[in-house]
């Protein structure tokens, strides 16, 4: 239970006194002290008032040690984005964090995506995943790194990394975004998208790659969404020659003729 703890922390947080809380909720400063070191139980009428006050579900406020969370979390909570409140799959997410307590960025292989289907909200799981940084990535977002395999997207590569930003509202995402998404029968797919969630429920997926086929999942088959910000690969990518570098080819291929041909004319 981490309720007392928890309100003193978003309280702090957001540079407020108990003076200020206190009046806000109608109660005296003795009785929020009270509930703030955990030396009274707070009834229902209060555990509403504090979570109407702070925009946190109860089951948030009460289950979830929120001093723990890396900051992307947090700022997704005081955005309204809590699994509890909003009664839907999206759920507070397993990360990491390192000595400077920002996030790090986790890699999953090709080898650990099939751990990575049922471990995915496991924190021991997630914890023993190999990490790094990339620099120029906003820290107030959270990323994490997949590996790609087969050749449905390209021109991506086989075996590229694959890094996407991790989505709470799947609504938000737009028609031609490129996501990695955990599904429950496929496990990590990297598809492009098109969203028909508001109107049917589920997601068309497209290769880039147009020997394959477009299919659908509904949303009860996918567990998390992390849209594409940017792949890493030590291969340059397939059909690199694409129309205009053939154009270009063309072209000096008649200059050199007509320079042939006037060449001889000029003999």
């Amino acid at each position: 239970m981490f309720f007392s703890s928890n309100i003193k922390f978003f309280r702090k947080r957001t540079g407020r006194t108990q003076d200020d809380v206190a009046v806000a909720l109608g109660m005296k400063r003795s009785t929020l002290s009270g509930y703030e070191n955990a030396v009274a139980e707070p009834g229902m009428d209060a555990l509403i008032s504090f979570s109407n006050y702070y925009r946190i579900a109860i089951d948030t406020l009460v289950k979830v040690d929120l001093a723990k969370l890396p900051e992307s979390q947090l700022r997704q909570l005081e955005k309204g984005y809590d699994v509890f409140i909003r009664g839907s799959n999206l759920r507070v997410l397993s990360t990491t964090v390192g000595p400077d307590n920002n996030e790090n960025i986790e890699l999953v292989a090709e080898k650990a995506k099939a751990g990575y289907k049922t471990g995915f909200a496991d924190p021991e799981y997630i914890s023993i995943l190999p990490t790094f940084r990339l620099p120029f990535l906003s820290r107030q977002k959270k990323y994490r790194t997949f590996q790609v395999s087969g050749d449905s997207m390209l021109p991506i590569p086989n075996g590229a990394w694959v890094t996407g930003v991790f989505i709470q509202d799947w609504n938000a995402i737009r028609d031609r975004d490129a996501c990695i998404i955990l599904t429950t029968e496929e496990g990590v797919v990297f598809k492009v998208v098109e969203n028909k969630i508001r109107s049917e429920g589920k997601l068309i997926l497209h290769s880039l790659n147009t020997a394959y086929d477009p299919y659908s999942i509904t949303v009860n088959d996918i567990r998390e969404i992390w849209q594409f910000v940017n792949f890493i690969s030590s291969d340059l990518p397939e059909n690199f020659e694409d129309e205009t570098y053939r154009l270009v080819q063309t072209v000096k291929k008649l200059q050199k003729e007509v320079k042939a041909i006037q060449t001889k004319l000029d003999i």
